[in-house]
C-alpha cells in the first residue's frame, strides 16, 4: 500500500524485508483481502468453521461483520488478524500474503499494520494509561520517548489527554474501552479490528464508543468491527453478514460500481 512502512523481521538469515508487490498503477491496494478462505478444525470428524469466504476492505472503509454465535466470526477475526492461518485460500494484509510469511514476520505485521480492540480491554491494571498505550509500540521497536509522545497523542485523540497518569482501576468501562482504542491506534496501523467493542458496556456508553469509532473513521481510519448485534451493524456504511461459516450478505459487494473509502464515509453521515 502506498506510504506503508515495509515490515522488518529478524530471522536466521538476518533481517527479512517484506514489501507488498507493486500494484502496477491498477488502483488502490486493499488493506485486507480474503479470497476463497476456509478454516477447518480437527480431523475426526473435521469441523468447518469458514467455507469459501471472500471480501476486500479498502483504505478508509468502516465495515461491520455481523453474525450469531457459531457463525464463524471469531475464526474470521483470528484469520484477519494473522493470529491463525487459513486451511486454504488467501489472506493478504496490505498485499502481503500471510501464507508466505514466517511466524516472526507475521508478528511484525501484527505489531506495525494491525490494531486490535478487544471486548475485555486487556489493560495492565497497575500501569498508567500512558504506559498501557505506549506498550503497544514496544514490539515495533519504537524508542521510549517516542512511545510516550505517541501514547499521549493517541489518548488525547480519544478524549483522555488529561488522564495520562491515571490507572485503569480509576476509570469507567467506557473510559477503559477508549484506552484500548488508543492502544490500537498508537501504532498508526493500516487497519483496526474491533471485537465486540461495546459488549461489556451499558447501552449509553456503547453508543458513545460507537460515536468515537465514527469520528475516527471520519478522520480516515480503516476499521472493521465484529459484532453479533444487528442494531450496531445497521449504522455502518457496509455490513458483511456471516452465517454457518459463509458470507450471506455483503452490502459493499457491487457488480458495476467500485466502493471507495469516500463513498463509505459519505454514507455514514
Amino acid at each position: 500500500m502506498s506510504g506503508q512502512t515495509p515490515v522488518r523481521a529478524s530471522g536466521k538469515g538476518g533481517a527479512a524485508l517484506l514489501e507488498p508487490p507493486s500494484s502496477g498503477g491498477e488502483g488502490i491496494v486493499p488493506v485486507l483481502e480474503l479470497a476463497e478462505v476456509t478454516k477447518t478444525y480437527g480431523s475426526e470428524p473435521p469441523v468447518p468453521a469458514l467455507r469459501g469466504v471472500s471480501f476486500a476492505v479498502q483504505p478508509g472503509e468502516l465495515v461491520a461483520i455481523v453474525g450469531p454465535s457459531g457463525s464463524g466470526k471469531s475464526t474470521l477475526l483470528h484469520l484477519m488478524g494473522t493470529l491463525e492461518r487459513p486451511s486454504s485460500g488467501r489472506v493478504s494484509i496490505t498485499a502481503l500474503d500471510v501464507a508466505e510469511m514466517s511466524d516472526r514476520q507475521l508478528a511484525a505485521v501484527r505489531a506495525t499494520r494491525i490494531g486490535f480492540v478487544f471486548q475485555m480491554f486487556f489493560l495492565a491494571e497497575h500501569a498508567s494509561l500512558l504506559e498501557n498505550v505506549g506498550d503497544g509500540l514496544l514490539y515495533a521497536g519504537v524508542p521510549v520517548l517516542e512511545r510516550r509522545e505517541r501514547a499521549a497523542e493517541a489518548l488525547t485523540r480519544v478524549g483522555l489527554g488529561d488522564r495520562l497518569a491515571a490507572r485503569p482501576t480509576q476509570l469507567s468501562g467506557g473510559e477503559r474501552q477508549r484506552v484500548a482504542i488508543a492502544r490500537a491506534l498508537v501504532g498508526r496501523p493500516a487497519i483496526v479490528l474491533a471485537d465486540e467493542p461495546t459488549g461489556n458496556l451499558d447501552s449509553a456508553t456503547g453508543q458513545a464508543i460507537m460515536a468515537l469509532i465514527d469520528e475516527l473513521h471520519e478522520e480516515g481510519a480503516t476499521i472493521v468491527v465484529i459484532t453479533h448485534e444487528h442494531e450496531i451493524a445497521a449504522r455502518f456504511p457496509r455490513q458483511i453478514i456471516l452465517l454457518d461459516g459463509r458470507i450471506v450478505t455483503d452490502t459493499g459487494r457491487l457488480d458495476d460500481t467500485e466502493t471507495t473509502a469516500a463513498d463509505g464515509r459519505e454514507s455514514s453521515r
